[in-house]
């Protein structure tokens, strides 16, 4: 009798064991758009990761790049889907295209947080982290004027180096650098020779457009680009022309080699994004949400971005001008880059001009 006791025991616990549900494991995916603009790997995943970790230190980050291809990228949020990743932080290589994600995720109830290019028309999207785009593309201008009025110009011709048609943030910076330029050239006080929408944001196809511009035989007294990576193609095919002086030419994301050129006077400014606390506030609002807590509002401070059918909760975050006389104000006092990162033997002269010392 007592053995039948036992045994009808075992057996009520193991039923109630296998009727238990297994709690889900905590995976959050990153999923980041391109390894051509260097800030994803070096700057945008690591800080990812490492708050991620400080906040949940057993939650699992699966990373996936899509080397700019949205059929990769979509086939790169199946699989993270698949594995149980219960929030995606994607940050589109097209940001029509993404509208398939987001819809995907919302029909399994899975939250996706925009990073830094927001997602079109779908209503899958939860969050949206950025910086104010438009900002960005006025912030371009305005300097570059200013570094042409300084140079006495009073009727520059410029070209124009977009970013991707695929990128919605590359359509904000056009959108605020023609705020500060339409109205210079319907004044008679700028012309624009050329515009080019760089794909994929390559610096190859922008030095290519750069050399063709100067095949033609335009002048050429600043270049607009519109990050780093554009700046860099332009500086390529004009420094191989040996035009002097150099025109002045802008940038974004101050990236490391961009900044050295800053130093040495071979690029006019980039535009400083304080990428870390974009990358922690990703992870606090994608841990929030995984844990089912809302977005926290010390964060979202009621801020919405359109995203062609709905208001999307926002972070903007403030860009910053980065010129030669900023940049130890700025890189250097937030160690962005260290000054040993920035001085190579080489430039520590021109280091210790703009009193940066290595």
């Amino acid at each position: 009798m007592r053995r039948r006791f036992v045994l009808l025991v075992l057996l009520l616990v193991l039923v109630g064991c296998g009727g238990a549900e297994a709690p889900k494991a905590k995976i959050i995916a990153l999923l980041l758009p391109e390894q051509t603009t260097k800030r994803y790997e070096t700057v945008d995943r690591p800080w990812f990761e490492r708050e991620m970790n400080l906040l949940c230190n057993d939650c699992q980050v699966l990373y996936y790049n899509a080397q700019n291809n949205p059929s990769l990228q979509q086939q790169q949020a199946e699989e993270a889907i698949k594995a149980g990743a219960r929030v995606l932080v994607l940050d589109p290589v097209d940001s029509v295209d993404a509208r398939t994600i987001a819809d995907h995720a919302a029909e399994q109830s899975i939250p996706v947080v925009a990073y830094d290019r927001l997602i079109l028309n779908s209503p899958g999207v939860t969050a949206y982290i950025s910086f104010d785009n438009q900002k960005i593309g006025e912030l371009q201008a305005e300097s570059l004027i200013a570094g042409l009025a300084a140079r006495g110009l009073s009727n520059p011709k410029i070209l124009l180096l977009h970013g991707s048609l695929s990128d919605n943030n590359a359509s904000e910076y056009k959108r605020g650098a023609k705020k500060v330029f339409d109205p210079l050239v319907a004044a008679g006080k700028l012309t624009i020779i050329g515009e080019f929408d760089t794909p994929d944001w390559k610096p190859a196809e922008a030095q290519q457009y750069v050399e063709r511009m100067l095949a033609a035989g335009d002048q050429i007294d600043g270049i607009y680009a519109a990050n780093d990576g554009t700046a860099g193609g332009a500086l390529v095919a004009v420094q191989a022309a040996k035009l002097e002086p150099l025109p002045l030419i802008t940038g974004q994301d101050a990236e490391l080699t961009a900044v050295q050129r800053i130093i040495t006077g071979e690029q006019h400014m980039t535009v400083y994004k304080a990428i870390r606390p974009q990358a922690e506030a990703a992870a606090k609002i994608a841990h929030a949400l995984m844990v089912g807590q809302p977005i926290p509002t010390n964060l979202v401070n009621n801020r919405t971005v359109a995203n062609g059918i709905m208001n999307v909760p926002a972070i903007l975050l403030n860009p910053v001008v980065v010129t030669k006389a900023t940049v130890k104000d700025t890189i250097v006092s937030d160690n962005f880059w260290s000054p040993q990162q920035l001085c190579p033997v080489k430039l520590v002269p021109a280091c210790e001009a703009v009193g940066i010392k290595p």
